[in-house]
């Protein structure tokens, strides 16, 4: 079953609600440019299959949580595309939000972005307020300082970078977030879920040190060489290509084996699977083939 049309009806009404009446309208269309057609949308369906796999008996909680999720993701890759970060013209195979909008729209919808997601949880908290406050609490913290994506992207400005804790933070903590807001949303503990996340994180970012290395604009639907071009730190320049691939293996080896005891787990154990063989394809490894 495809969770993309659940997510991403949950994202259109969010995005629906800050396209309100009054709202500055280049504004409202860059919050749409900036979400819809999404990418893979990889956090938000791990977060509702992992709800799915512990019952996901407050459905409405967890497509709020989705969605939230998937809007903080959008507002940092418009603000990792602004001139003072990357400097990134594309993104989905479409001129990023501020060479669409303007650089000053483009800093706006990131914020927007932002507030919206968490304006989505407010909402959806009603259902279950306990609930509500814990998926708050671990959005910001997978969000914010010390060590969400925002530490994640401060970690580009330190001369000595600790690769381990960039990655954590860069990557590792919306993964996190995905694997815990999808228990919580079902009533589970947050704990148990955390190693999971930071498994999968851990290998999306490898692997996507590997696309940037190897891969293509027209295959990546973004520029390729981004590390390379702006002395970012990644695991191809400290670990070599072969070296990320086998670092790549043993990551997703174990993040299959750290899934905790829920009726879903090996519904869970064939999605991780699915993405392994997903996250560096053949023909960026071996072109031709």
């Amino acid at each position: 079953m495809t969770l993309a049309p659940r997510i991403d009806a949950a994202l259109t009404t969010a995005i629906r609600r800050g396209q309100g009446a009054g709202a500055p309208p280049r504004l409202a269309q860059a919050l749409q440019h900036a979400t819809m057609p999404g990418g893979a949308r990889i956090r938000p369906t791990i977060l509702t299959s992992v709800a799915l796999a512990c019952g996901d008996d407050r459905p409405g909680l967890t497509d709020a949580a989705a969605a939230a999720l998937e809007l903080i993701h959008c507002a940092s890759l418009v603000h990792d595309d602004l001139p003072c970060f990357d400097d990134a013209g594309e993104r989905r195979g479409k001129p990023s939000v501020h060479r669409a909008f303007s650089e000053p729209l483009a800093v706006l919808t990131g914020d927007s972005l932002i507030v919206a997601a968490f304006e989505t949880l407010a909402r959806a908290a009603v259902a279950d307020p306990a609930r509500g406050v814990e998926l708050v609490g671990i959005l910001a913290q997978r969000t914010g300082m010390p060590g969400g994506i925002c530490a994640g992207q401060g970690w580009e400005s330190e001369a000595r970078v600790d690769l381990a804790a960039y990655h954590r933070a860069k990557t590792g903590a919306l993964f996190v977030a995905a694997t815990q807001m999808g228990a919580v949303a079902a009533g589970q503990e947050a704990e148990p879920w955390e190693e999971l996340g930071a498994r999968i994180g851990e290998a999306f970012q490898v692997a996507d040190d590997l696309r940037d290395a190897l891969g293509t604009p027209d295959h990546l639907g973004k520029p390729a060489g981004q590390d390379d071009r702006h002395g970012r730190p990644n695991a191809v320049s400290a670990l070599g290509i072969d070296g990320a691939m086998g670092r790549l293996r043993d990551i997703l080896g174990g993040a299959i084996a750290s899934i905790p005891s829920c009726p879903g787990e090996a519904m869970l154990a064939q999605l991780v699977t699915r993405y392994a063989q997903k996250l560096v394809p053949v023909s960026i490894l071996h072109p031709g083939e």
